[in-house]
């Protein structure tokens, strides 16, 4: 489905909301029809989770990402509690104390920048994880880079392995990898999965061992779920509950790690090449930056307190956010089926009666277990939902001011119109975790910085900027799909500089 990042909405203007693609092995349909991928969405019972396309993702275990039915129900009930607004605090102040760190190296790059963008975030948006995950805190430079003692891989190298191959897992059992005859790069990719399980023992042994519940991070409030929940059935409270087996807690810290490290790193470097590539949206969110400064000084940013007061005011951050997701969100399309019965969803209709409003739309009816995938990359490009021009990065779309007295406020777009973290009950459970570290970023590196894109060698100052600014824009629309997200084919093409305001 990587086809749908380069197409946009082009085949949908050709065929229609709705198409089908007819093949031996079965009938697909793809959709880029806000209500029906809403109504799809929601309907988590009608239409599933196609376990061909997520059993690969079982790495580690179960987790609330693979399941469906009363399995995602008792993932669900039991994962939730995870993503807290303590949590939310947490992140707030890691990715601040990253962000400035992350910078700072950049900043001593001096004129020649830096062209280790995606690199650096991925450092950053592991290291913000793994502190919310496992209560760890690693400097910027060093880090999980380090290989701790017990083991013969460091705990990114042995992830960022896992996460890369994770169609490998999906071809071969993890447990096989290891084996002597196999090729050596698949071997390493075994030794990376038995190192990464190592690791999420290790943490999840010094979890139970702590103090009962003593520490706010995902593995403490996974466990303390888990053990509450079985706490109750063994002393015959609710004979119905039932706690994560450790591999499911396993196989939840893992599915947070691909949800939450390449999507928000991802994000977070296509948004600073934007930026550096469009000056007036820089200038734009430090206006709202300054504002803020002037009423929290940056002795005041960190802590609680501060997260709950500043977060919600850095709306221009957060609309940077969402432009950058509708252009060039992580996920390109959500893959459903329908269950095991028929299913009705409501179309447009064509060519509908104009004496009789009731003909506006038709009813098209599913065949059980007919794959359904819907066409994200579509729907935020559609003109129709988005304007003219909707394949613009303009985050100015997203606020409005119903008065020049008022403050500004985030439109309303229609349901299944904006889907980058989902919709319905299946809603991604991190996306206030990723909106909260990437505002954070942001905020931190455009209150103090201004960043520019390093023009070639030879180019004047005026002409070379904005070639240069043109490139960046070029750099980020040659991405495609890597393993399953998407990502830029070649991130270091231009390097970034970091000016000191």
């Amino acid at each position: 489905m990587g086809w749908s990042f380069q197409d946009k909405h082009k085949l949908h203007d050709e065929l229609g909301p709705l198409f089908t693609l007819v093949t031996p092995a079965g009938n697909e349909i793809t959709v880029a029809d806000p209500g029906v991928a809403h109504t799809v969405l929601v309907r988590r019972k009608d239409y599933i989770k196609p376990a061909i396309m997520y059993e690969q993702l079982n790495v580690f275990g179960r987790n609330l990402n693979t399941v469906n039915g009363e399995d995602w129900q008792r993932h669900r009930r039991l994962t939730a509690p995870s993503f807290n607004e303590k949590i939310s605090s947490l992140v707030w102040d890691e990715a601040g104390r990253q962000a400035h760190d992350m910078i700072s190296s950049w900043t001593q790059q001096g004129e020649r920048g830096t062209k280790d963008t995606v690199v650096d975030t991925a450092t950053l948006a592991l290291h913000v994880l793994t502190n919310a995950a496992f209560g760890a805190a690693y400097p910027f430079s060093e880090g999980v880079s380090k290989v701790s003692p017990g083991h013969e891989m460091t705990y990114r190298d042995s992830l960022s392995l896992c996460l890369s191959n994770i169609i490998t897992f999906a071809i071969l059992p993890k447990e096989l990898l290891s084996l002597s005859f196999m090729p050596r790069k698949l071997q390493r990719v075994g030794q990376a999965a038995r190192e990464f399980q190592q690791y999420m023992a290790e943490m999840l042994a010094s979890e139970r061992a702590s103090t009962k519940y003593e520490r706010t991070n995902l593995m403490s409030a996974l466990v303390r779920a888990s053990d509450e929940d079985a706490d109750s059935k063994a002393s015959g409270q609710d004979s119905s509950k039932l706690g994560l087996t450790d591999d499911e807690i396993f196989g939840n810290i893992f599915a947070y790690n691909l949800a939450g490290h390449e999507t928000t790193a991802n994000t977070v470097a296509f948004a600073l090449c934007l930026l550096a590539a469009y000056p007036k949206y820089q200038d734009w969110v430090r206006e709202e930056i300054r504002q803020v400064q002037g009423d929290y000084p940056p002795s005041t940013v960190g802590g609680e307190q501060s997260y709950e007061k500043i977060f919600p005011r850095l709306q221009r951050c957060l609309a940077v956010m969402y432009e950058t997701l509708r252009l060039y969100g992580s996920v390109v399309f959500i893959p459903r089926a329908a269950s095991s019965s028929p299913q009705t969803i409501s179309l447009p209709n064509p060519n509908p009666n104009p004496n009789n409003k009731n003909e506006t739309r038709r009813d098209v009816v599913i065949p059980a277990s007919t794959a359904v995938n819907i066409n994200v990359q579509a729907l935020h490009t559609d003109p129709h939902l988005w304007g003219p021009d909707a394949l613009e990065w303009r985050p100015t779309r997203w606020l409005q001011k119903s008065s020049p007295h008022k403050e500004e406020s985030f439109i309303s777009t229609a349901e299944g119109q904006f889907i980058p973290w989902a919709d319905g009950p299946r809603v991604c459970p991190g996306q206030k975790f990723a909106q909260v570290e990437f505002v954070r970023v942001i905020f931190a590196a455009l209150g103090r910085y201004r960043v520019v894109p390093v023009p070639a060698v030879g180019q004047k100052d005026g002409d070379g900027e904005e070639r240069a600014r043109r490139e960046v824009r070029a750099m980020v629309e040659d991405s495609g799909i890597q393993a399953i997200t998407l990502q830029m084919r070649e991130p270091g093409r231009v390097g970034l500089r970091w000016v000191a305001l």
